[in-house]
């Protein structure tokens, strides 16, 4: 509660200043052709749309903006203070994002790509650590508020432990390899590219995979705010078409949809093609389906996977209460689907 009541300080203190265009909402209105998108350096088709200018091209009387944010936590603070307008964000943020104290006006409108193995809990050599029970007592770092930091709550309860019984630090990508070469943790649950680097020297003790196989999945998904969404419809579509070809590059052409997010991500493209068959990644026609968005007048099943995600945040005592399905349903952006998709 510490952590949210801090964000919502540090919301007034954004949109008091002005920063970031949050005063008044920014790209809300109609006659305002703006689009500020919110980015996070992970393997994913965002990165080829990004790197590609493939929004610029689809939509040339646009002024289009990306800014990195390093987890879904400050993402959503830069919804409420309305300094952005589309983001690539995990399932777990976007849960806490739709529920008390939070209540962020904003819809899934796309699945970037399912956690796989490009998500997963590591422990150090020399730790002592050889399974998740064996964090007992141990240091353990994760971006909190993210899917890494949702994961491995669910991994300790999949193993019988509390969060009590070990220690739990708030620690970004980059910082848990700084404190992971001092020597300061003994594991992380993180995701690539800093997975990759700790995994040199570390060893695997279970992935977001197989957290999905046991009940417990989680996405990394596109949203957009609602002010936005009901103001430019047409650009939300044309956002959601490029990402769609950035998938079809991904399932067609991995070597070229690689060599944008090395790039990106200042990794070689053999790196980066590694890196991205850790992944899974929809065909633009299944995240229309029953499993995913579903379609206008047929929610699907991710509206119950965020429920999901909050009751068990609930239980964690990370969020003050569970939003109802049916007000999480309404939060799945499906207007124009599955032709928007391309």
């Amino acid at each position: 509660m510490k952590k949210i009541l801090a964000s919502l300080a540090a919301v007034a203190l954004l949109a008091g200043c002005g920063n970031g265009a949050a005063g008044g909402g920014g790209g809300a209105a109609a006659s305002d052709k703006t689009i500020r998108l919110a980015y996070q350096a992970f393997p994913s088709g965002d990165l080829v749309v990004k790197n590609q200018g493939l929004l610029e091209k689809a939509l040339p009387d646009y002024k289009i903006t990306w800014t990195k944010f390093d987890s879904g936590a400050s993402i959503n603070t830069a919804f409420v203070a309305k300094s952005i307008d589309i983001a690539a964000i995990g399932s777990s943020p976007v849960a806490r994002g739709l529920s008390a104290p939070l209540n962020i006006p904003y819809q899934v409108a796309f699945v970037l790509d399912v956690a796989g193995d490009n998500e997963a809990l590591v422990a150090r050599n020399g730790s002592g650590v050889n399974d998740v029970a064996g964090l007992r007592g141990k240091k353990v770092a994760t971006p909190f508020a993210s899917t890494a930091h949702y994961s491995l709550l669910a991994a300790l309860d999949k193993a019988g432990l509390k969060e009590s019984d070990l220690t739990i630090v708030d620690l970004e990508p980059q910082d848990i390899q700084a404190a992971w070469t001092r020597g300061d943790i003994d594991a992380a649950y993180t995701w690539l590219p800093s997975l990759a680097e700790i995994k040199k020297t570390g060893k695997v003790l279970i992935s977001s995979r197989e957290l999905a196989t046991a009940g417990k999945p989680t996405l990394d998904l596109g949203v957009v705010s609602s002010a936005f969404a009901q103001a430019h419809p047409d650009a939300v579509d044309a956002w959601r078409k490029v990402e769609s070809q950035a998938l079809n590059l991904i399932a067609s052409d991995p070597a070229a949809a690689s060599k944008a997010i090395a790039v990106e991500l200042n990794l070689s493209p053999e790196e980066a093609q590694s890196q991205l068959s850790q992944g899974v990644f929809l065909k633009p026609a299944d995240i229309a389906s029953p499993e995913w968005l579903g379609t206008e007048g047929s929610v699907g099943k991710l509206a119950d996977n965020l429920v999901s995600a909050a009751e068990f945040l609930k239980g964690q005592q990370k969020i003050d209460a569970v939003p109802s399905l049916a007000d999480v349903q309404k939060a799945i952006y499906v207007k124009g689907l599955p032709s928007a998709l391309g």
